[in-house]
């Protein structure tokens, strides 16, 4: 398989490192096309990988071209690549909130790949919503789900209105939970623990309780139930979360990033 990058960012080079390592493609079969001169000689120097500064030459002879730029950028490149895509090439595009619709219509190429990954891609423990046009032919899909499985799992969902709506939960979800730990680890600080040991005891918490949850089979509400002994410490603490809508919160959270992301996507 051979692939090209429009774009050798962080999340450009996850893939590519990934893909290499995976052996889905050889480094000498992957093209990086980036406008950044010292990025492009950084991933040459690391991957060994084709590098340059012309987007047309990057795609010229590849199955697959991964859209990997940022969404302000993306309007520039297209208008370069519009009609420059070969009808059998696959176009994966990870940008976020740019619609199938938008990509279709700036690159006059159907063969499109929507797709939502998330940070944790980078220790390839990430999970990517994905969905495809109708002309994605079924060899194309194996070629989009080789690629993307190399940042951890995925999904494919029949419609692009879920790709928002992951877009809300799973890409956004990472910053919620850095977040809540950092809750944590100031309180504890504020407590009297050092940061060293409030860091320590917060991450680890947080490592054990996701581990147990996903080794246990058992629902996140079965294991918080099992820790909250009435009238113990933990309860008392989920009352107080229960009081102030934390539940609520959250929810609201999360819809006001779908309707960002919907609102990106026009």
């Amino acid at each position: 398989m051979k692939i090209a990058f429009i774009g050798g960012g962080n999340m450009g080079e996850v893939m590519l490192s990934a893909i290499i390592k995976d052996k889905i493609a050889a480094a000498k079969d992957i093209a990086v096309s980036d406008a950044s001169e010292t990025r492009r000689t950084f991933l040459s120097e690391k991957y060994h990988v084709k590098v340059s500064a012309d987007n047309v030459a990057t795609i010229n002879s590849a199955n697959v071209t991964v859209l990997a730029i940022k969404p302000q950028v993306l309007p520039g490149v297209m208008p370069d690549l519009k009609g420059k895509i070969k009808p059998e090439q696959l176009v994966i595009s990870i940008v976020a909130g740019a619609r199938i619709a938008t990509i279709k219509k700036g690159l006059s190429h159907t063969a499109i790949v929507r797709s939502m990954p998330n940070t944790p891609a980078q220790i390839g423990e990430g999970i990517t919503v994905w969905t495809a046009t109708h002309e994605v032919t079924p060899a194309q899909k194996n070629q989009a789900e080789q690629i993307l499985g190399v940042m951890g799992k995925h999904i494919y969902v029949p419609d692009e209105k879920y790709v928002d709506m992951a877009t809300a939960v799973s890409g956004s979800g990472p910053a919620y939970l850095f977040y809540f730990v950092e809750a944590i680890i100031d309180a504890a600080v504020e407590l009297g623990f050092s940061p060293e040991d409030a860091k320590l005891l917060t991450m680890q918490t947080v490592n054990g309780a996701t581990r147990l949850l996903l080794q246990s089979g058992k629902e996140a509400g079965e294991l918080r139930q099992a820790v909250t002994s009435p009238g113990g410490t933990t309860a008392a603490a989920i009352k107080i979360l229960e009081e102030g809508g934390f539940k609520s919160l959250i929810s609201k959270a999360i819809y006001t990033a779908h309707e960002r992301a919907k609102e990106l996507g026009k």
